[in-house]
């Protein structure tokens, strides 16, 4: 799945990172807590987050994330974006909730590996 996917799926503005669109993302980390990013994060992995503080973008710099996706309609200040851009992390902000970012980004992984998201298989 590419940036670009999530962008969709989401239906997500993209705050910054258009040269990004076709990068892969890996996987998906929804976390409100700094230190569990640090802990579980992998890289190339997306992050959703309603955090909207600079330590979620250095957060995912330091850990080679994907990109980050604010929920509920978030959007983080102009100098959180600044720094985005110059670490080429591209930010996305959608109405949904964690939740519900959650359950699209597995039922469309889901769909594209031909796995049944209701028993695995």
């Amino acid at each position: 799945m590419k940036i670009k996917d999530v962008q969709e799926i989401l239906e997500a503005e993209l705050l910054c990172g258009d040269d990004c669109l076709d990068n892969d993302v890996g996987g998906y980390f929804a976390c409100d807590l700094i230190s569990e990013m640090l802990l579980h994060i992998k890289p190339s992995s997306l992050l959703v987050t309603s955090l909207l503080n600079a330590h979620v973008v250095h957060t995912a710099h330091v850990m080679d994330a994907s990109g980050v996706v604010f929920v509920g309609g978030k959007k983080p200040d102009e100098t959180i974006i600044a720094n985005a851009r110059l670490n080429v992390i591209p930010l996305l902000s959608t109405s949904c909730l964690i939740y519900e970012c959650c359950g699209r980004l597995y039922a469309s992984s889901a769909v594209q590996e031909n796995i049944d998201p209701l028993n695995g298989d």
